[in-house]
């Protein structure tokens, strides 16, 4: 049992040491026409990382030649396989300005566009590649009407913006958790102009009109009355927007706190005059 333990280390490390030398023959080989054969062999193996070392040294030789087209598409790809999507984006789009009439250009178009995709971060960090994505696959969408691939393109739209819709979210309802009522409401606000066909739009509307309810009631009395005429107007805007929604009531629940409150505020006001 013992030797077998040693036995088996040594023939992976010597098996490992026979597929490194004849991978180093073949990248020392002058004979080009073999080294693109076996670049293609570990292209179809999916070793993308050896293929697009082997592509790689071929690029200056076979630059200009019949061959080069097929050499840089499978180049780019190697990266896209590899996770390297940055590199790859890179050499879509140089593929594009190489070969801009070929068969494949609209499928490396769409890969361009997809590769900014496939960067889009989790959703905490910065979106620049998720809004990259959506003007990309806009792009693309406008310049191939025809292609097969919009569907999925429109999909990678929709998914992206719904991710770009629950950052703001996160952001707007952070705000409200804080306390910041005011900066709530507007950022509910901008959420909602921002993505009209969302399905929350009810929500985020019955929230600007809670936050607002929560910042005139924290507010100074000589701010309070304006700020009380703000909740029953955005309540007035719900009901136009939304007549059927079921959270019509609640919002009404605070306009009409809203309605009483500034009933109050107008009876200090009277009171106050008259003993003057």
């Amino acid at each position: 049992m013992r030797s077998i333990k040693i036995i088996i280390p040594a023939l992976v490390l010597m098996l490992g040491f026979s597929a490194c030398n004849k991978f180093s023959k073949i990248q020392k080989s002058t004979d080009y026409e073999y080294k693109l054969v076996k670049a293609d062999e570990y292209y179809a193996k999916k070793k993308y990382h050896k293929a697009q070392q082997l592509f790689e040294e071929l690029f200056p030789v076979l630059k200009g030649t019949d061959k080069f087209e097929d050499l840089y598409y499978k180049y780019a790809y190697s990266f896209y396989y590899m996770g390297m999507y940055r590199d790859a984006e890179n050499l879509f789009k140089g593929y594009l300005e190489v070969f801009p009439n070929s068969s494949r250009a609209e499928e490396v178009d769409y890969m361009r566009a997809y590769c900014f995709y496939k960067q889009s971060p989790k959703i905490d960090l910065e979106q620049v590649n998720t809004v990259k994505a959506i003007g990309m696959m806009q792009t693309f969408i406008n310049t191939h009407p025809g292609s097969p691939r919009i569907a999925d393109a429109t999909k990678i739209i929709d998914q992206s913006r719904a991710k770009l819709e629950a950052k703001e979210y996160r952001g707007a309802h952070l705000y409200y958790n804080l306390g910041q009522y005011r900066a709530a409401a507007i950022a509910y606000a901008t959420l909602l102009n921002n993505y009209p066909e969302s399905t929350k739009g009810e929500d985020y509307k019955l929230m600007i009109v809670k936050s607002y309810y929560k910042f005139a009631k924290l507010s100074i009395p000589e701010k309070q009355m304006e700020r009380y005429e703000k909740v029953v107007t955005e309540y007035e805007d719900f009901a136009d927007r939304y007549p059927e929604s079921l959270l019509l009531k609640e919002a009404e629940n605070y306009s009409n706190l809203s309605q009483n409150h500034i009933k109050e505020l107008k009876n200090e006001q009277t009171t106050s005059s008259a003993k003057r």
